[in-house]
């Protein structure tokens, strides 16, 4: 201040971030400052400032008050986000300068990590980082009942924190800095890890790009919980593997039997599963889950009645693309499941019914047309074929389309007698699982059980819960 008075150059290099921000808004001002001001007009111009700015003088007496009246200011006008009080809260509390600049560098860099994903992504993060490692209560399901620890978490934060910092012990002043600078670090770096993997299909972490194509975020938190700031590397990819083909098991599993996956069904559930993993190491993490699983009543069933209906045909696709990409690396070709699961576009694929939209050509078998249709849209009736094919072929008879079958996927090609002997790679699969893949040279009821018998046999296999004790010691 007495550099900018003087009229004296000053350098921020290695000043605090406060200092820095003044030295920026006083050279702003100079920037903005009209020119007509400048002159004659300027002593009248600094009377007016005199008489109509007020500064008030609000004293605190203790860092609660402090904090309270900030976070009333700040709630005036345009107001400082929650990640924005959250960050004032914590460094207000560190009182060695060096300390607070430091710890003030580490929060701006991981914010501005955060930002890069998306504009939300910073409390988010935080959300997702605090419900995981903090969160002992939610609210009840029962009408009037009143926010908890998970709820509040999800729309104020800072003020939970603030509240809570016994539980957080929060005591000292180094308690502040190392929230920041150790667990804020850590856990918005696997949570942008996450996104990642959430993002783009990642080797090793296959499952968390599934989990999110089911638009499942609920599994951000769940996959923090079992993570500790002092995990190896190793063991952090452990846990998450294991969490999320958890949760990719789940999920299958209800959407087979037709049973909801949205944020409010299953909140309450993922906020167990948290509390359950919590700091577990991936041994631990694993048969905690596969007891989850083995406790849950869904499972992959023919009595299901797994088919395709009005509103789940994104999640049939998906499934599908699931099942037809397993099939074909597990007998030695490369993945193609970014291909498959592709909807739009002329690349993309679509759901292929085998039997065509024609009930007057099945009444020897079908009493009506509701029959067929349901019979029609069973799981076991489905593949996925690029757009082309639906548009060219799609309408044909069974006997006329089992021919251009022999040119699509190697679930499609499992349709035909040749597809056994063509593909040596398939054969040795089939020898080594036992899966009951067999032709159709016709496709009548008895071979529409059969593929429904076929493709449970493969889901069972693919969501298999035993994977998980494998994942945690790989």
């Amino acid at each position: 201040m007495e550099a900018l008075f003087a009229g004296q150059p000053f350098d921020d290099h290695g000043q605090p971030e406060s200092v820095t921000n003044i030295l920026a808004r006083y050279h702003d001002i100079e920037e903005q400052f009209p020119k007509e001001l400048t002159g004659e007009a300027l002593p009248y111009f600094a009377d007016w400032l005199i008489e109509n700015v007020h500064l008030v003088k609000i004293t605190a007496y203790s860092d609660e008050d402090a904090y309270t009246i900030f976070e009333t200011m700040n709630d005036r006008g345009l107001s400082l986000t929650a990640t924005d009080m959250l960050k004032g809260y914590l460094l207000a509390n560190i009182s060695d300068s060096a300390t607070r600049t430091r710890a003030s560098n580490v929060w701006r860099d991981r914010i501005a990590a955060l930002q890069k994903i998306g504009k939300e992504e910073d409390a988010d993060a935080i959300k997702g980082w605090l419900r995981s490692q903090y969160a002992q209560s939610i609210r009840e399901r029962k009408p009037g009942a009143s926010p908890r620890d998970f709820d509040l978490l999800g729309t104020e934060f800072h003020r939970w924190v603030r509240d809570n910092q016994n539980t957080l012990n929060l005591c000292k002043s180094s308690d502040f800095a190392n929230f920041i600078e150790r667990d804020f670090s850590f856990y918005s770096r696997q949570y942008i890890r996450i996104r990642a993997a959430a993002d783009k299909l990642t080797p090793g972490l296959e499952a968390i790009h599934y989990n999110a194509q089911n638009n499942f975020t609920l599994q951000y938190p769940v996959l923090l919980a079992p993570l500790r700031p002092d995990d190896s590397d190793p063991d952090i990819l452990r846990k998450l593997r294991v969490t999320a083909a958890f949760l990719d098991i789940l999920i299958t599993r209800r959407i087979w039997n037709f049973h909801a996956i949205d944020y409010s069904t299953l909140q309450y559930a993922m906020f167990l599963v948290m509390k359950d993993i919590r700091g577990r190491s991936p041994s631990e993490v694993a048969n905690l889950l596969t007891q989850r699983l083995a406790a849950e009543p869904e499972s992959f069933s023919l009595s299901a009645g797994f088919s395709l209906h009005g509103t789940n045909g994104r999640q049939i696709h998906r499934l599908l693309a699931r099942l037809t990409d397993y099939v074909e690396t597990q007998s030695g070709q490369p993945s193609r499941y970014a291909e498959y699961v592709l909807r739009k576009g002329k690349k993309g694929c679509e759901i292929e019914h085998i039997l065509a939209n024609h009930p007057e050509r099945y009444t020897d078998e079908f009493k009506n047309p509701y029959e067929f249709r349901d019979h029609r849209n069973l799981i076991g009736g489905l593949l996925l074929l690029p757009k082309s094919f639906n548009a060219s072929y799609g309408d044909l008879p069974y006997a006329e389309k089992l021919e251009h079958y022999l040119k699509q996927n190697l679930l499609a090609q499992s349709l035909h007698p040749k597809a056994y002997d063509r593909h040596p790679g398939f054969q040795q699969f089939i020898k080594s699982t036992g899966l009951p893949f067999r032709p159709h040279p016709s496709f009548k009821k008895p071979d529409m059980e059969a593929r429904c018998a076929l493709y449970i046999k493969l889901a069972e296999r693919i969501w298999d819960p035993k994977q998980l004790l494998t994942l945690a010691s790989a």
